[in-house]
């Protein structure tokens, strides 16, 4: 095991956050009234692991013996060659107390090689333990022109990073131009979800092109949330869940446009969902909202609509939770891209776990914030 140094972290003083929102049935069949901060604890970018820098944590999944999963976003020629992490968090009601890394393990391809770390192969995002104890990946590809195109995928590894299967996804996702439709490039399969009754959801990060233009300042978007079955890795159905317009402009001289997008999924139910909404604007920082997405009865299935630009359908619901400004409780929030369960702590009340991609950017860390659930 090798032992991360706090380098940053923070006894937040707790405070509990009146929502005042319609909660979802968890496992225990209680409501969510709100959450409360427990702490935060930052791993410094440039950190090594086995001579590997550590970063890119896009997703984040807590496994049967109470370690965690954690996938980096490297794509291969970047710091290494694509890869993921088992973790140890240690916090409780009283604050974060550290991370370690307890290994590494790189993912292979269908030819039971590793990815290449010298070439961009693939962008992985999200990572989900299955009921089997192998582990779902969802990766958005890589997109650099018509010609040099890498399909997003969701695929089923084992815990030692052998390739065991890949789900069919429609090609409606895919990636053709970045521009005509299908896929908009580094705008797809972030979010991954594994329900109590082991059905996978996915969803593209901003709308497919078909779909209509961008969440901007002015104007919303909308995305496909995609339903796949373990047992035939098939696809069965799609609902729509409406983005909001992104909250926050860049800074004057700043270089990127703001942006948004659905960073996550993290399954309540079978049909209620967390939703991590992350926006970021250049030169101030990150706008994070936690939000209650609800599959309903007569949620719309739109997998057989081509475009959503003026169709009619009934999206799933959407209720904010909590939204997390760039600085929230005294912490600055970074690019927040994972959500996972947490340990249960001695009052019986359940934790939520975030993470921080940190593009290995030595202006960003590897952040990790832990909540504690209020039910009602």
């Amino acid at each position: 095991m090798h032992s991360i140094h706090r380098q940053v972290a923070r006894g937040i003083a707790a405070m509990a956050l009146a929502l005042g929102l319609v909660g979802c049935g968890g496992d225990d069949g209680a409501e969510i009234a709100g959450l409360r901060l427990l702490g935060d604890y930052a791993i410094p970018t440039g950190t090594l692991f086995d001579g590997v820098e550590f970063g890119g944590i896009s997703g984040i999944d807590r496994a049967p013996d109470g370690s965690y999963w954690a996938i980096s976003d490297d794509r291969g020629g970047e710091r290494g060659a694509p890869r993921f992490y088992s973790l140890s968090l240690d916090f409780d009601a009283t604050g974060f107390k550290r991370v370690d890394i307890r290994k590494m393990v790189y993912l292979q391809g269908p030819d039971g090689q590793p990815l290449p770390g010298t070439a961009r192969s693939v962008d992985p995002e999200g990572i989900r333990q299955a009921p089997n104890g192998n582990l779902y990946v969802s990766s958005e590809g890589v997109y650099t022109s018509p010609a040099r195109r890498i399909q997003p995928f969701v695929r089923e590894f084992t815990t030692g990073g052998r390739f065991v299967r890949a789900f069919e996804t429609p090609a409606a996702f895919d990636y053709v131009d970045s521009a005509t439709t299908g896929g908009r490039s580094n705008k797809l399969f972030e979010a991954l979800a594994v329900t109590p009754d082991g059905t996978l959801f996915t969803a593209n990060e901003d709308a497919l092109v078909q779909d209509g233009p961008l969440s901007s300042l002015t104007a919303a978007s909308v995305v496909r949330v995609l339903r796949m079955d373990a047992a035939s890795a098939k696809s069965t159905a799609q609902y729509a869940y409406p983005l909001p317009r992104i909250p926050v402009d860049k800074a004057a001289g700043g270089s990127f446009l703001p942006d948004n997008g659905l960073a996550e999924l993290l399954a309540v139910s079978d049909q209620h969902f967390i939703a991590v909404e992350r926006a970021y604007a250049d030169g101030v920082g990150n706008t994070i909202r936690l939000v209650l997405a609800t599959i309903n009865a007569d949620t719309t299935d739109v997998q057989h609509l081509p475009s959503l630009v003026g169709a009619a359908y009934r999206p799933m619901q959407r209720r904010l939770l909590l939204e997390m400004p760039i600085v929230w409780q005294g912490v600055k929030l970074d690019n927040i891209e994972g959500l996972a369960w947490g340990p249960r702590l001695a009052n019986g009340h359940r934790t939520l776990v975030l993470v921080a991609d940190n593009n290995f950017s030595a202006k960003q860390v590897t952040q990790f914030i832990a909540l504690e659930v209020l039910p009602r």
